[in-house]
């Protein structure tokens, strides 16, 4: 397995907070923002990550073991640790790999790396820097005609599932992107820019990559027939006409005939309605809190969809993870797995590839560290029993 540069290595860089720090530095404010941001006043995007703190271990006393087993399935894959890369969009913003250097940590991880359909790099080229799974996340952006071409797309490169995001008929309003620039940056205007270039020349080692890689990058995968790739635009007012409904799924599920991933469920209701239309599994998630705020944090909606799910299809979850413990925590309330955003997109736009592999790094540690203290030697054993979490959760 590659290492992380001695930049990254501890004692430097031991939590996600500090790879969040040096994202901070390197990246001018507008794509930071835009990274770490959230919706109106953002107290899902607090709550995401401080919900974790209401559940409390529950540790077996005198119990001591050679291995801890961190490996689990999700849509038949063996996962190394129970973490999948989620869909990040603009990460060629962050840096010029973007998606190629996350779909390759997580193939050194042994894990699958998600895919947004809002990406700078071609599936085709993203598959191919992993020698892992690959999930795409679909936006309707474009249309029919574009998405299926997208699909077909996906099919014929290895792509192994569809992850479909519920969860945006139109855009949250990020007041963040309002102020520091985010359509400007995204404009073809050069007098629109000109209020934010101190900022952009203030991050030249950014800069210089940005204008390297030949500046604000095409919409690769999002390609109507007979037409080129779709600009980077300001996806927010793309969205309102790409919003997706149940009967979506219907004519998804006649053109492509793998598994596929609901995401953007908070209640047990949606999750029933998802396994009524044939779906393999259930992402809970608010979306990182960017979509519509002042809803559950995920962790606390996660319950209530486990037991209207009831086994009967897989459920994974995402936001605010950003520790080892938050991901056991997670599993201990019947997640399969979960899907990390930010946690990694931080390591991405500290330093790229090396970055990922930090984050992952230490979030593996964490998750075996915290078996080990919690008496438990497998992330199959865990269940329910080694936490303590507030009883209205389970409504």
């Amino acid at each position: 397995m590659a290492h992380s540069p001695n930049s990254l290595a501890s004692p430097r860089v031991v939590n996600i907070e500090d790879l969040r720090r040096l994202a901070a530095r390197r990246l001018p404010r507008v794509v930071f923002e835009y990274m770490d941001g959230g919706a109106e006043h953002e107290w899902t995007l607090r709550e995401n990550p401080r919900a974790f703190d209401d559940v409390l271990f529950r540790p077996r006393a005198a119990v001591a073991f050679a291995e801890c087993d961190l490996r689990t399935r999700a849509l038949g894959h063996e996962l190394a640790f129970p973490a999948v890369l989620a869909p990040v969009g603009y990460s060629r913003l962050m840096h010029p790999l973007g998606e190629l250097a996350g779909a390759r940590a997580a193939g050194e991880f042994g894990t699958v790396f998600t895919l947004s359909t809002i990406s700078g790099h071609r599936l085709e080229n993203v598959k191919a820097a992993t020698k892992g799974a690959v999930w795409y996340q679909l936006y309707l952006l474009g249309g029919r005609a574009a998405a299926e071409s997208g699909i077909d797309r996906a099919r014929r490169a290895g792509f192994s599932a569809l992850v479909i995001t519920v969860d945006t008929p139109v855009a949250g309003i990020r007041e963040r992107d309002h102020r520091n620039g985010m359509k400007a940056l995204l404009g073809n205007s050069a007098l629109a820019k000109l209020p934010y270039l101190p900022d952009l020349l203030a991050h030249p080692r950014w800069l210089a990559g940005f204008l390297a890689d030949g500046g604000v990058p095409k919409l690769e995968n999002i390609v109507i027939p007979g037409q080129k790739p779709m600009d980077l635009i300001d996806v927010s007012s793309a969205l309102a006409d790409a919003a997706v409904s149940w009967d979506d799924l219907k004519w998804i599920r006649k053109v492509w005939d793998g598994p596929i991933l609901v995401k953007g469920l908070l209640t047990g209701d949606d999750a029933r309605r998802a396994i009524d239309e044939g779906v393999a599994a259930v992402v809970v998630s608010n979306h990182g809190g960017r979509q519509l705020d002042s809803v559950y944090p995920a962790i606390r909606a996660l319950p209530e969809v486990v037991a209207a799910v009831n086994g009967r299809i897989e459920v994974l979850m995402d936001g605010g993870i950003r520790r080892g413990s938050d991901i056991v925590k997670a599993i201990c309330l019947g997640a399969r797995a979960v899907l990390i955003g930010r946690a990694y997109a931080y390591g991405l736009s500290a330093a790229g590839y090396p970055g990922v592999m930090r984050a992952l790094e230490i979030l593996r540690a964490d998750v075996d560290r915290t078996l080990r203290l919690l008496g438990c030697s497998s992330i199959a054993a865990l269940d329910s029993s080694y936490v303590d979490f507030p009883s209205h959760w389970r409504r």
